[in-house]
């Protein structure tokens, strides 16, 4: 029997997760969970939101179903330490960034497929004056562990650092900007990890039968990093001649987005260029109550939802969270386990309760969050999985 490391993180992440493990439960999904201890308690209480016990977890048990975080800026979150912990030099650093850095969780997947019937689902109107509902189905394949998320930048660099930089000519700009007021981020890319990404880019458009992969980024200003993208993609585009490959700037891409997103099926991009165009597929089929991701390693995988741990949410009884996008990463991690038909079952579940539109949680009603939802015919957080369930 599969262990799998239980990481509900923060938040409504406490909620979903152990939703989700009900629902595979019920799917016929057999394993053990094991709690892994993340999220911002552990930061407040140990000055580490990532403890070393539960990258142990991972590494003996290789595959993690994650719930949601919390994360803050700096001079927050060391606000937010106890009292003995306080000046002793701990700085917070994203327990999930940190997960894909140790483990190299470089490939980050986030498929975007509007199930029918979906209220929230996009629409547009055609050139009746009617309105067209587009089949949006994009996948976007996001490189997980470089670019502007390497987490390497300085506030008042050291002197070192400061001279490497100014051997390129265009920091001459800022040699009259002290130190002190200085802050540098990088966006570093390696020809090893974007030959990875975009390989598996390619096997994923072949295998699920998507016409097309496209470059997002922005070759035209940031000329080195964007342009190895561009260049490793081109190369790699000739061993898959029945894929067409198409380049798109970012800035571009999201005015398209709601032009003609039905024409996009596999998307590359850069982490941070990765990060905006996944959330904005999203908005197009529903939401992040909708987006689910897959962070795949060599040997590790971790499987979550791209919310966020909504705090003010968390402790609504009963609760009103939408948790299909944790259902749809438990169905990543069913696939990735070689549980496709499992995973299938489920996803069919969750399409006939939302065409049914009997069941709908706060956010498929276009309500706002709060303990009133449920006078306007919403369903609470446990009910949803119930629909679900019933429907398997």
């Amino acid at each position: 029997m599969r262990t799998i490391v239980a990481l509900p993180g923060d938040g409504i992440g406490k909620t979903v997760l152990p939703e989700s493990i009900r629902l595979l439960d019920a799917v016929g999904f057999e394993a053990n969970y094991v709690h892994g201890d993340i999220g911002w308690e552990f930061w407040q209480k140990e000055g580490n939101a990532l403890p070393q016990r539960t990258i142990d977890l991972l590494e003996e048990h290789k595959i993690g179903l994650f719930g949601a975080i919390t994360s803050k800026p700096k001079d927050d979150a060391v606000n937010e330490l106890a009292p003995e912990l306080k000046d002793k030099g701990y700085v917070y650093f994203s327990p999930i960034v940190g997960l894909r850095q140790h483990f190299n969780l470089d490939i980050c997947i986030r498929p975007c497929k509007a199930f029918k019937g979906n209220p929230l689902n996009f629409i547009r109107k055609d050139s009746t004056g009617g309105f067209v509902e587009p089949p949006v189905d994009t996948v976007i394949f996001r490189q997980n562990t470089e670019g502007m998320y390497g987490g390497i930048e300085w506030t008042n660099p050291p002197q070192i650092v400061r001279e490497a930089f100014e051997t390129h000519p265009k920091m001459k700009k800022f040699a009259h900007v002290k130190s002190e007021d200085l802050a540098i981020s990088t966006r570093i890319v390696s020809r090893q990890a974007t030959e990875r990404i975009f390989r598996a880019a390619f096997e994923y458009a072949t295998k699920f039968g998507y016409k097309n992969v496209t470059v997002c980024e922005k070759p035209n200003v940031l000329r080195e990093t964007s342009g190895m993208y561009i260049k490793i993609a081109r190369q790699i585009h000739k061993e898959y001649p029945g894929i067409q490959l198409w380049d798109t700037n970012i800035d571009a891409q999201m005015m398209w987005l709601t032009k003609n997103p039905e024409d996009y099926g596999v998307i590359v991009a850069e982490n941070m260029f990765g990060d905006i165009i996944s959330d904005g597929f999203a908005g197009l089929v529903g939401g992040l109550g909708f987006a689910c991701s897959a962070n795949i390693g060599d040997e590790v995988a971790v499987f979550e939802p791209t919310h966020g741990s909504a705090p003010k949410y968390e402790k609504l009884n009963p609760s009103i969270v939408n948790p299909i996008a944790m259902f749809l990463s438990a169905c990543m991690m069913l696939e990735h386990l070689g549980e496709a038909e499992k995973a299938e079952q489920i996803r069919k579940a969750i399409a006939e309760v939302i065409e049914e539109g009997k069941v709908q949680t706060y956010d498929m009603k276009k309500l706002r969050g709060g303990a009133d939802v449920f006078e306007n015919g919403a369903c609470t957080t446990q009910e949803m999985t119930d629909a679900v369930i019933s429907k398997l």
